[in-house]
């Protein structure tokens, strides 16, 4: 059976450490992997149909905040889509920095098709990856895309086939992980905080979040372990300080 969306790898070291099911070592640092098993396909509608309508709004609204603690966790965050993400399980690979998918995964905002809209950020994170007009088309139409189509369309970072397991993107996102890890993580931390605030203002002030984050960084062991690393013609061995 195919594994589904939401994996989200999170880059342990030296951010806060996480309870987790799965996890991968690397030269002394972590990958904390997060599963959920079994096919995602976004909010039980036989449940919500039996909710008021204060419930339905109150479940929808936390729903939001949970997407938006993801979009804002200070590490880099990788959604594996081996099954099914629709409707409420794109919305949160949406919310993830980065997207994989093996090439028979299906995904969608699918809401219009069931009398509904997004309600956990799919109508505000989609133009933002796609843009405007696509963006409306896939909502309008509650469209379903299957990897290799959502990786023409920019909706994914990688789309891979599938193996016999049902975990190939699981594994592509965790070799992409294994080339974040290695980096200077005050560094991606700030280049994510840079890039996800800059593309809520104009490029003037952007330009002048890009300085602060800069700033930010420049007192840090880690940049100078880089140059020192540099000069000596060696890996560097950066630790979060």
């Amino acid at each position: 059976m195919l594994r589904a969306l939401p994996r989200v790898l999170r880059l342990q070291r030296p951010w806060t450490s996480l309870g987790t099911r799965d996890c991968a070592s690397h030269t002394g640092r972590e990958i904390q992997v997060r599963s959920l098993a079994g096919p995602d396909q976004g909010a039980d509608l036989k449940e919500r149909e039996q909710m008021s309508a204060v419930e339905v709004g109150v479940f929808v609204q936390r729903l939001r905040g949970l997407m938006s603690e993801i979009a804002s966790f200070p590490a880099p965050t990788i959604a594996a889509m081996d099954g099914f993400a629709l409707g409420g399980g794109l919305e949160l690979a949406l919310a993830c920095d980065l997207r994989v998918a093996a090439s028979s995964a299906v995904m969608g905002l699918i809401e219009t098709t069931r009398g509904l809209l997004p309600g956990a950020g799919g109508t505000q994170r989609l133009p933002r990856c796609l843009g405007v007009a696509l963006a409306k088309e896939l909502i309008f139409t509650g469209r379903r895309l299957n990897g290799v189509q959502a990786h023409e369309l920019g909706l994914v970072n990688h789309a891979v086939a599938q193996n016999e397991e049902g975990d190939a993107a699981y594994h592509r996102a965790l070799a992409l992980a294994q080339e974040i890890l290695p980096q200077a993580p005050i560094a991606v931390r700030l280049g994510k905080v840079a890039i996800d605030l800059g593309m809520e203002v104009d490029i003037a002030a952007g330009m002048a979040i890009e300085g602060m984050c800069y700033a930010q960084n420049i007192p840090t062991q880690d940049r100078l372990e880089g140059m020192v690393a540099f000069r000596e013609k060696r890996l560097p061995k950066f630790v979060g300080k």
